[in-house]
């Protein structure tokens, strides 16, 4: 078995060499590597603004529908998975920490806007069923999951997954914190300058200016 891969490489067909330097480039931390991933996703974003870092072993699905802004960082092992023309916009300022999940989840109707200046943690888990809308100056913790959607399991005599469920847009306001391993299900709109506390689950509206905490997450006061 001496010299497997290196004979496999030279039995290589020209495409099939392609694909070996892109997944090389695509996961190297060198700063050269690091370069090469900005100059090819400029080609293939929709559009792209200036000083944008994309980090290793991120995985861009459909990238002609992604837009990104000016001093956009996505972090390692990031997830973008645009499925339709409404797609994903990374707003000026947004940063993406390691292994955060994008999924605008339908072709037709999903999309996820994210406003200029927000900052996602680490394992964070967003889709956008219906649309997903984040305000400025958000402050997304670790861990934290979004999901607007919940099945419907009214009926035992059918397998749940066939019974649909319930799905709408969801919007969170400017400037408003979510705490790490919160939950923020379909109804689960926040209104601008709220807190949710760590490992709150939040099922329906929360106030602007409002501090929220539990599951359900209830609010237990104001910030004015």
């Amino acid at each position: 078995m001496e010299n497997f891969f290196e004979n496999a490489f030279k039995n290589m067909d020209s495409e099939s060499r392609e694909s070996f330097y892109k997944t090389v480039f695509m996961n190297d931390d060198s700063e050269y590597a690091a370069n090469l991933r900005v100059e090819y996703y400029k080609t293939q974003f929709k559009s792209m603004g200036e000083n944008v870092t994309i980090g290793k072993g991120v995985n861009i699905i459909n990238p002609q529908f992604i837009t990104v802004g000016d001093n956009v960082s996505i972090g390692d092992n990031c997830t973008l998975i645009a499925r339709g023309e409404k797609g994903i916009t990374l707003s000026d300022g947004v940063r993406l920490q390691h292994r955060v999940y994008l999924d605008t989840e339908r072709r037709e109707e999903g999309y996820i806007q994210i406003g200029k200046g927000v900052y996602i943690g680490t394992g964070t888990t967003l889709f956008g069923h219906r649309g997903l809308e984040i305000g400025d100056d958000c402050l997304l913790a670790q861990n934290i999951t979004l999901t607007p959607y919940s099945h419907i399991f009214d009926d035992p005599n059918r397998i749940i997954y066939s019974q649909g469920g319930h799905c709408e847009k969801v919007t969170i306001g400017k400037d408003v914190y979510i705490g790490m391993r919160a939950a923020v299900m379909y109804s689960g709109n926040i209104g601008e300058g709220s807190v949710i506390g760590a490992g709150s689950v939040v099922v329906k509206p929360i106030p602007p200016y409002s501090v929220a905490v539990g599951t359900p997450a209830k609010v237990i006061k104001e910030r004015k």
